[in-house]
């Protein structure tokens, strides 16, 4: 079932699970209220002076608050390939108590740690990415590692759709596919746009299951904004590497973004920023609109 952005926040948890599999240091977050404060932080940092990568954010934010609200456990690695997306990371690691929430408000700005992509010098963020293309081979390679040690530690990571176009992404799928790498999900943010234009009129990407299965893959096809559907696919397998293809919209929670190629970078006025945070369900200040 899809889970509304604004109201009550759905139940979110399988039958019987109520809390994050881990024992994390502080409460568990509900992914609903978890996603809708990723969007809520990317829409405030995209009216900052640089704007933002924020229709790819807005679609990642059900991905990625499933995957650090109920599934990543301490020792677990998180990749996020489409580096671009930083402004949902970002605010996931305010959630998860890793930076100080205020940091945000310094967003791109000259001395900020906050950039455009993520750096590897903020915690929780291994990997600097940002070149497209990169993250997946990141992650078989910590795959691969601890299958060697013989541990069962898990590593996800998310990539865009329009990234599945660099070749290095297939040559990292094939040596996950031939080793049969056990806990590793990759997980596309399949809203079918990129900065060009819809990725199937760029270079197509269908039958986009087949393609990783035909990797050795086991390929999960997943409404990207039905978070427990995203809770059941996302689990990884002990048998090899799994690809969820999760449907997303771009822009997603934000009308006057939603599915449109002109939002895959924008700097927003004030006015859209009131706008977007509106629909989000943030009440305004005395009523404005």
């Amino acid at each position: 079932m899809a889970v509304p952005l604004t109201g009550p926040p759905a139940p979110t948890h399988p039958p019987g699970e109520t809390d994050h599999p881990c024992a994390l240091p502080t409460a568990p977050l509900d992914p609903a209220e978890m996603a809708r404060r990723i969007r809520q932080d990317v829409i405030r940092m995209a009216g900052g002076p640089e704007g933002a990568h924020v229709g790819g954010s807005l679609s990642c934010a059900d991905l990625m608050a499933v995957l650090h609200a109920q599934l990543l456990c301490p020792g677990d690695s998180f990749v996020l390939s489409k580096g671009h997306a930083a402004p949902a990371l970002y605010s996931t690691l305010v959630q998860l108590g890793r930076i100080p929430a205020d940091e945000l408000d310094g967003y791109t700005e000259p001395g900020s740690r906050l950039f455009g992509h993520p750096s590897h010098d903020l915690p929780g963020v291994e990997f600097a990415t940002g070149s497209l293309g990169h993250g997946l081979g990141l992650s078989v390679g910590l795959a691969i590692a601890e299958q060697l040690r013989g541990g069962d530690r898990h590593v996800y990571t998310v990539l865009g759709d329009g990234e599945l176009q660099e070749g290095s992404v297939w040559e990292a799928a094939l040596l996950a596919g031939h080793r049969k790498l056990p806990g590793l999900v990759a997980a596309v943010d399949r809203n079918g746009l990129q900065i060009t234009g819809g990725t199937e009129d760029c270079v197509g990407l269908e039958p986009l299951d087949a393609k990783f299965a035909a990797f050795g893959w086991e390929a999960r096809i997943v409404d990207g904004h039905d978070l427990i559907a995203l809770h059941e696919v996302l689990q990884p397998s002990p048998a090899g590497p799994v690809a969820v293809i999760a449907r997303t919209v771009k822009g997603r929670g934000v009308p006057f973004l939603e599915g449109r190629v002109a939002g895959h970078y924008a700097k927003l006025k004030p006015a859209l920023v009131r706008r977007g945070l509106a629909a989000l369900g943030q009440p305004l200040p005395g009523g404005a609109a």
